[in-house]
């Protein structure tokens, strides 16, 4: 692995290591710096090894356990052990092809005893188990397995889209009943909101129509003493009469109604007057009876 310098000197680079021979046989390692060798006795600068880390991608196509077909982007990364440089020197022709076939065999004695999700949540256990192999095997030869990345996972492109319909259509499914969810909220708010406007309102005109009999009481009294001789049917009558006259005078001043047919006589007042009575003494009668 590498040439021969039959020189009489020679220089080995920093994160680099030589490799020394005489007269054909490893004699030593050489660290960094400026060396001598006597030619004459056969030393010679066999190779020159870099110790720097180097990095190796693999791509491994398998099968899983549930038969989808996958490739896997392996990053291995790897340095030469200083102290066994002559192993990596003598008993690896080609390191790079040795280390690729150790992956591909681990990766498809692993993967094929997992689901694809299972290969997802679990590539990190792979990428171990590759790293534990490895690191057995390179040993041997002088190398040192750094850092072994499960780079990428790339099903068949058919699975992909089958995956991604899934997932949308499980989103659209979500997205369904939180819409329901906030439309039942809706009705739900919208129901108790008029049930409370109605009781509001019921309020309203309740106490409405308590300040209307109040101040028609308060006037029929305040009538019937300013004025001798006026009795309580009679302020009343008049009362009715006059808001029987307003009345009439708002719907003519309403935008909304052009023609309104009224009956109306001299005595129309008083017999609305004595309808109102007649209706209020059997009311009162209905209450007496029932009690």
């Amino acid at each position: 692995m590498g040439n021969v310098f039959c020189v009489a000197c020679g220089c080995v680079d920093q994160a680099s290591v030589g490799v020394v021979e005489r007269w054909g046989r490893f004699e030593k390692l050489a660290q960094p710096g400026f060396h001598f060798f006597n030619p004459l006795a056969g030393e010679c600068l066999a190779g020159i090894l870099s110790t720097r880390i180097s990095s190796l991608d693999v791509r491994i196509e398998t099968k899983t356990k549930d038969n989808v077909f996958v490739q896997l982007l392996c990053s291995i990364q790897y340095r030469i052990i200083k102290e066994n440089a002559d192993d990596a020197f003598y008993e690896l022709q080609n390191p790079k092809e040795q280390i690729q076939a150790f992956v591909f065999d681990v990766v498809r004695a692993h993967v094929p005893r997992m689901t694809l999700d299972e290969l997802f949540e679990q590539k990190n256990e792979v990428a171990q188990a590759v790293l534990e192999e490895l690191e057995k095997v390179m040993a041997a030869y002088g190398y040192n397995i750094e850092h072994i990345l499960m780079v990428d996972i790339i099903p068949d492109a058919s699975v992909r889209k089958a995956m991604n319909e899934i997932n949308a259509a499980q989103r659209l499914q979500l997205a369904s009943v939180y819409k329901g969810e906030a439309e039942k909220i809706l009705q739900v708010k919208k129901a108790e909101a008029d049930a409370e406007a109605k009781y509001l309102g019921g309020v309203g005109v309740a106490r409405q129509r308590q300040a209307i009999t109040d101040g028609l009481r308060e006037n029929i009294l305040n009538f019937s003493h300013k004025v001798e001789g006026a009795s309580p049917k009679e302020v009343m009558d008049l009362i009715m009469i006059t808001q029987y006259f307003d009345t009439i005078k708002d719907l003519g001043n309403s935008s909304k109604n052009t023609t309104v047919f009224i009956p109306h006589g001299p005595g129309h007042v008083r017999d609305i007057g004595d309808q109102i009575r007649s209706g209020m003494m059997e009311a009162a009668s209905a209450e007496l009876t029932g009690a």
